[in-house]
C-alpha cells in the first residue's frame, strides 16, 4: 500500500470498527483539538490567530473535519483531497455554502486561481508523504498562495522515538523540512518540533 492509499484505508477501517459512530466524527479517534493538550497548543498557536472572515482558506486532506470546523468561518474554504470517498465523509458533517470541495490528482489545486489563497492548512496528511511528494506540493502551493499568505503543515519527525516507530512516516525531520520549504522560496515564520511526540508543525509565507 502506498502512503497515499493509506488515507483511504484508514477511513475504511474506521468505518468497519465503528470508530466514527463512537467518536462522532472521523478523525477524532486520534485526538480532539479542543481537549488534548498538544492539539490545543497547535490550534491556539498555529490556527486560531490566522482565521478571519475575509480570508480564503484551503485545507489539504481534511479527513472527517476535526480541524475543518475552525476554518469554516473564513470567507471561502476549499477542502482538497485525492479521494472522493473522503470528501463525501466530510460532507456528512460539513457542507455549508462557503465550502468548495475539490478532488485533486494528488498534489494540485484544480479550479483555484493563482495567488488566491490567504491560508493553507494541513494536519495528519503530509506526515505520510515522502519528501519528493512534499516538494511537488510546495510548488503547487507557491502558485495559489497570495504574497503574505500563510501555510501551516504538520510533517513527520523520524528523530523522535514515536515518529521513528511509525511505519507510514517517511524519512523526514525538522531540518530537512525547513530546508525544503526554504528551497521553494518560502520564509519560515514559526516552527515547533517539541509539542507533538511524533511530528512537527511549520508555518511559512512567501
Amino acid at each position: 500500500m502506498s502512503n497515499i492509499d493509506l488515507h483511504l484505508d484508514k477511513l475504511r477501517k474506521a468505518r468497519e470498527r465503528g470508530l466514527i459512530d463512537q467518536h462522532g466524527l472521523y478523525g477524532l479517534q486520534w485526538g480532539h483539538p479542543d481537549e488534548r493538550k498538544d492539539l490545543v497548543a497547535v490550534r491556539d498557536r498555529f490556527l486560531w490567530p490566522l482565521i478571519h472572515p475575509d480570508k480564503i482558506a484551503v485545507e489539504i486532506g481534511p479527513g472527517g473535519g476535526r480541524w475543518t470546523r475552525y476554518l469554516v468561518p473564513c470567507r471561502t474554504l476549499y477542502v482538497v483531497d485525492l479521494y472522493a470517498e473522503l470528501l463525501e465523509e466530510l460532507k456528512r458533517n460539513f457542507h455549508v455554502p462557503n465550502m468548495v470541495f475539490i478532488q485533486n490528482s494528488g498534489t494540485d489545486f484544480p479550479g483555484m486561481a493563482p495567488m488566491s489563497a490567504d491560508l493553507i492548512f494541513s494536519y495528519g496528511t503530509f506526515v505520510h508523504f515522502e519528501l519528493p511528494m512534499i516538494s511537488t506540493y510546495l510548488t503547487s502551493i507557491a502558485n495559489i498562495l497570495r504574497p503574505g499568505g500563510d501555510v501551516v503543515l504538520q510533517y513527520a519527525d523520524k528523530t523522535k522515538p514515536v515518529g521513528a516507530a511509525t511505519p507510514s512516516f517517511p524519512d523526514c525531520d525538522p531540518a530537512r523540512m525547513a530546508a525544503l520549504v526554504r528551497d521553494h522560496g518560502f520564509t519560515i515564520v514559526d516552527q515547533d518540533d517539541v509539542t507533538l511526540n511524533n511530528s512537527g508543525i511549520i508555518r511559512f509565507t512567501r
